[in-house]
């Protein structure tokens, strides 16, 4: 390694040239110096600025030469070789069309990001080492008397329950109207209508939400079978925007052990479209941008946002 870097380097100019440096630095501190101390005390002034000058020149005329001898030592220093010990590979860079097929320059670049990547990932391998996991293939021989009993899965939450959980959330919200159908068995279905704005199907699995669907007010709701329509899309690009947004609420509102407090929560964002073409951007104060109102709402405050104005 210290043979690859030397190729190409004349040692005894590149300590010369650093003595060089340091006296140059020297030089240009007396210059310094002389002008910050100005003209002595002499008897006359004539005397003081003859003093001045004289001194002021022979410190310029100091730094010249330490400057000259600086350049004569930088051109018997030499440059060091830009070859990297990537053995053969480094043929690659006496391509005559270098331009047009850079393979050098992007394996050097590639290579850089190995070693980056080599660092970050022992990085991250010590600091995982440190989490006490007790997890082990011993734990896999355990006995069926020694292992905990499964709790209760809250899928499975009785159908009256569920209804309460409903009831009471459709009483909270008066400008909100919740329908509850079952079309198979259990299932659930909610048909959420939001003053004359809009309206959501909530397709839910005992109290967990699976997916919503927002279609506008006046669209049709019902397939040709007259069953609610569960998978079309709204006619809408701001409705379309809406059920996106939905669809990341639900990600956003998990609470598997309490799902009553999920669904209300959801709902409660839900509600917050009432004013949904009456509310400005609380970012950039339009009502509309590109055609479309505000279709962003703030899962924490409920403002309304642009979805470009989000970000």
């Amino acid at each position: 390694m210290a043979d690859a870097m030397n190729v190409g380097v004349n040692l005894e100019a590149f300590s010369q040239a650093i003595n060089a440096i340091q006296a140059l630095r020297s030089s240009v501190t007396r210059v310094f110096d002389s002008l910050k101390d100005g003209m002595k005390n002499k008897e006359t002034l004539e005397g003081r600025e003859k003093v001045f000058i004289t001194e002021f020149q022979d410190n310029l005329q100091s730094v010249n030469r330490d400057l000259n001898e600086l350049e004569r030592l930088s051109n018997l220093v030499g440059r060091p070789s830009e070859s990297h010990p990537l053995h053969n590979s480094g043929l690659l860079s006496l391509d005559p069309v270098q331009d047009k097929t850079p393979l050098y320059s992007q394996l050097l670049q590639a290579y850089k990001w190995s070693n980056k990547l080599q660092y970050h990932a022992g990085l991250a391998s010590s600091l995982l080492n440190q989490q006490s996991l007790k997890r082990s293939a011993n734990q896999m021989g355990t006995s069926a008397k020694r292992r905990p009993k499964v709790q209760p899965s809250t899928l499975a939450l009785p159908t009256q329950y569920v209804d309460d959980v409903i009831s009471r959330i459709g009483r909270m919200f008066p400008d909100m109207s919740i329908e509850l159908f079952r079309p198979n068995g259990t299932s659930a279905v909610l048909l959420v209508t939001l003053g004359k704005v809009l309206k959501a199907i909530v397709v839910m699995r005992s109290l967990f939400i699976d997916r919503t669907i927002v279609r506008g007010y006046h669209e049709n709701i019902y397939s040709e079978d007259g069953k609610l329509d569960i998978w079309s899309k709204s006619n809408y690009q701001a409705f379309q925007k809406v059920t996106d947004h939905a669809t990341t609420a639900l990600l956003h509102y998990q609470l598997p052990q309490m799902p009553d407090v999920v669904v209300r929560s959801f709902m409660t964002w839900l509600r917050s479209y009432i004013k949904l073409f009456q509310t400005p951007c609380q970012r950039c104060g339009k009502y509309l941008q590109e055609g479309l109102p505000p279709t962003w709402r703030d899962f924490r405050t409920l403002e309304a946002f642009h979805d470009t104005c989000r970000q």
